[in-house]
């Protein structure tokens, strides 16, 4: 696959995303499966389905077997929940001779508070902002790295190429990039501000570029993607176009805007078609990704069957309806696991 990496043109040619959780994707009794058990199977299935690519939540460590790994402690780590590091690099190997590609999620906007992790490091912000303001994500209850610091872009940076190097993954889902892009995010009531006057957290912006050009120098045709939930302009144009150097960004407002008009019954979607068509005035604007990802059923928000307006029934053919317009829709694709094969 690594060979095949190469010649492939993302932007020309199929991008079909199976997002999965390791640990709930199947189990054996209260057991997790080894990544060697998950790898056989897994790749069965989702040839079967017609996916390209699979793309797992976070495997770095990180604490409590209920979560799904965003909270990241052992960046150099895959999770020991599942195996060692040989089991996973039989996961990825085997994936590759089916022809299926992998993606993991990384995240590095964001770290969490646990005494084994990176806080507070030896005592001192080492990893974080010295001013709670900006250091300390409220919402989540973790802290955000100070990316002004050049060990933290190097530890960043490393690790990135860690996961293509020494795994040969195909690509890297960046989490939560607007968490990183805005001073202010989850702060909008406080008046934190760059040098400039405005929010832009300019050291994440700067390091964003440094990663994505060192990701493209050192490996060959790699998927470099963004979840950015917001307008941000250029996220993916290269840098010396001004961009920030990813090649795909996750679609949030298609997203946000086709699963409120599937909730509306008949009579009120003749109202709102805007929410459908809107979104083709900027469909060009960046390489895209249409995401039905993990976000849209975590925290009680319903399986998507559940969010479809009408009868039973009605239900169904909604969600059919759903996925119709998405694959016709401009934009790769990427389904979270159970959404399709347990609605049509």
């Amino acid at each position: 696959m690594d060979g095949k990496r190469k010649s492939i043109n993302y932007f020309k040619s199929p991008l079909n995303i199976y997002e999965v959780h390791l640990g709930s994707w199947k189990k054996k009794g209260e057991d997790f499966l080894n990544y060697r058990e998950i790898a056989d199977e897994l790749s069965k299935y989702v040839k079967e389905m017609g996916y390209t690519h699979v793309e797992l939540l976070p495997i770095m460590e990180h604490p409590l077997d209920a979560s799904w790994g965003y909270q990241i402690t052992g960046y150099f780590s895959p999770t020991s929940r599942y195996g060692t590091p040989e089991d996973f690099k039989y996961f990825i190997d085997k994936m590759h001779r089916e022809g299926i590609g992998v993606i993991l999620d990384w995240a590095p906007g964001h770290f969490c508070r646990d005494e084994h992790g990176l806080y507070n490091f030896d005592g001192a912000h080492l990893y974080e902002h010295e001013d709670p303001m900006i250091g300390d994500n409220f919402d989540w209850g973790t802290a955000n790295f100070d990316y002004s610091k050049g060990h933290v872009q190097s530890f960043l940076i490393s690790n990135a190429l860690y996961w293509f190097k020494e795994f040969h993954v195909d690509g890297l889902r960046v989490d939560a990039v607007a968490a990183m892009l805005y001073l202010n995010f989850g702060k909008e009531h406080l008046n934190i501000r760059n040098k400039f006057g405005g929010i832009e957290n300019l050291d994440a912006v700067e390091f964003l570029k440094k990663l994505n050009k060192a990701i493209f120098l050192n490996v060959d045709n790699p998927l470099m993607i963004a979840e950015e939930s917001t307008a941000w302009p250029l996220v993916t144009y290269p840098t010396y176009d001004g961009g920030l150097g990813f090649n795909y960004k996750w679609n949030m407002g298609w997203m946000n805007d086709t699963l409120r008009y599937m909730t509306m019954n008949d009579e009120e979607r003749k109202y709102n078609h805007n929410l459908l068509t809107f979104s083709m005035m900027y469909a060009y604007s960046e390489n895209f990704i249409l995401p039905l990802s993990h976000d849209e059923v975590v925290h009680g928000k319903k399986s998507l069957i559940d969010k479809m307006s009408g009868s039973y029934e009605e239900k169904f053919a909604n969600l059919r309806l759903l996925y119709g317009y998405m694959m016709a829709h401009p934009g790769k694709k990427l389904l979270f696991m159970g959404e399709k094969s347990h609605s049509l």
